[in-house]
């Protein structure tokens, strides 16, 4: 199924506007085997309504398409826009806004918002292996930046480097390999060291600069610490790699999202590991692995807005 892929977004459009298409490789994925089987009654005896990219069980005449049981159920639009709505953001490097797909699709900013969420969902890193060789870590901090807070807020919120009342993001990566990053509550050493051995392989080398939070590490791994006061890099000792993904995230969070919800932090988080996980492979292959993982998964719009009260960040 790869090598018939589209290789370009132009493709991409041009090969996805035939619904029949889709519809054809929607079932590949939801069905590798070739088996169909009737989402209600798990019979196989599955006849096709063709001129509406349906299926119908024929034992108990349930109505079906493939979307169903994938982030696409229950959605009115097309597998055509959701095909180019997975291109855009699988391969734009600092991700794709709202707006911006609303107007390629020809739907609404907020349809646009939803699909966007959904296909994060997908995009969610599921692989249960651990990092391994050496693994660097660290922290960073989501919020609005001082200098666009009034004076009062200002002097409320900014103590010490500035962290109050904001989300905080740890991470690890492994050099040359990949990253697993997760939105934090704080970043005492009962929260770091228990996300690093979650991840990490024991015996592994691990890179933190001086917070006193990694202390401990030593138990089970080779630690090495940077103090950032006195210098960034000391032979193969540094952190590096990891601010580098933060800058990427910071990117894509401060220039394309502009501004985010706390309680969908995590799913902006998901989708930029996403793309750097996947940074060696084609965009078609990246495409092909957000599909590849729609099936199983649902997001429903009441689940995604339940906590929508709870205000948006800038990003620092």
């Amino acid at each position: 199924m790869m090598q018939d892929l589209p290789q370009t977004l132009l493709e991409a459009v041009r090969y996805f506007s035939d619904l029949t298409i889709c519809t054809k490789y929607m079932r590949v994925i939801k069905w590798p085997d070739g088996k169909v089987t009737c989402p209600k009654c798990g019979g196989e005896r599955i006849g096709e309504i063709a001129t509406r990219h349906m299926l119908r069980c024929k034992d108990c005449r349930k109505q079906f398409s493939a979307k169903v049981g994938t982030i696409f159920e229950d959605s009115p639009l097309g597998l055509d826009k959701w095909f180019v709505a997975v291109w855009c953001i699988a391969n734009a490097k600092n991700g794709i806004s709202s707006h911006e797909l609303g107007r390629a699709l020809g739907v609404t900013q907020k349809t646009a918002w939803f699909m966007l969420h959904r296909i994060r969902e997908a995009m969610k890193t599921n692989s249960f292996r651990k990092l391994e060789g050496e693994v660097e870590t660290d922290e960073t901090f989501i919020g609005g930046k001082a200098k666009n807070m009034h004076k009062s807020v200002r002097e409320k919120k900014i103590r010490g480097r500035g962290a109050i009342s904001k989300a905080i993001v740890h991470g690890m990566i492994e050099r040359g390999g990949e990253a697993r990053c997760s939105v934090v509550k704080d970043t005492e050493a009962a929260t770091v060291q228990v996300a690093v051995r979650r991840n990490v392989a024991p015996g592994a080398t691990v890179y933190s600069d001086a917070m006193p939070s990694y202390t401990g590490l030593e138990f089970g791994y080779v630690h090495k610490a940077i103090d950032h006061a006195k210098k960034y890099v000391e032979g193969r000792v540094h952190t590096n790699c990891i601010e580098n993904f933060w800058s990427l995230l910071k990117r894509a969070l401060g220039g394309t999202y502009v501004a985010v919800a706390p309680f969908h932090l995590e799913r902006y988080v998901d989708e930029q590991a996403f793309r750097f996980n996947k940074r060696k492979g084609s965009d078609a292959s990246r495409f092909y692995e957000v599909l590849l993982s729609v099936v199983g998964k649902r997001l429903t719009y009441r689940v995604l807005t339940a906590q929508d009260d709870a205000g948006f960040m800038g990003i620092q």
